[in-house]
């Protein structure tokens, strides 16, 4: 099982969302306390830096998004996340996090390493 198929699992109990293209999903410094997983479509993650500058990256399906909110009281958002395409979306608080690594360990190292990999693109990208 991937972490795709994880989040699949999971929404048959959770609370899925559904966007269509140009909606957005929340707005840099909003307060959060949920991340999303894309489940079907892509959603484009924006900011801006401190010095102006601004970049974007496209989430696809199987990855996630917003996972600080998971880890930090009075979290706020640091960017814009808005639906590139038509997208369903799972959201996870901390405790729906939490069931699913319980229910599947394996999870939290899938998401791991496609955080670590989405940074490595990001790191390459910027360097360009």
């Amino acid at each position: 099982m991937n972490a795709l198929d994880t989040m699949r699992a999971l929404a048959q109990k959770s609370e899925v969302h559904t966007f269509n293209p140009g909606d957005i999903i929340f707005k840099a410094d909003d307060p959060g306390s949920s991340m999303f997983g894309v489940l079907e479509g892509s959603v484009r993650l924006s900011w801006q830096n401190d010095h102006g500058h601004q970049g974007y990256e496209l989430i696809e399906a199987g990855n996630v998004f917003g996972a600080g909110a998971l880890v930090m009281d009075g979290h706020r958002r640091l960017g814009t996340a808005q639906a590139e395409g038509p997208c369903r979306l799972i959201e996870m608080n901390r405790e729906k996090f939490l069931f699913a690594v319980q229910e599947a360990p394996m999870f939290a190292i899938e998401l791991l390493a496609s955080v670590d990999s989405r940074l490595r693109d990001l790191k390459t990208t910027s360097v360009n």
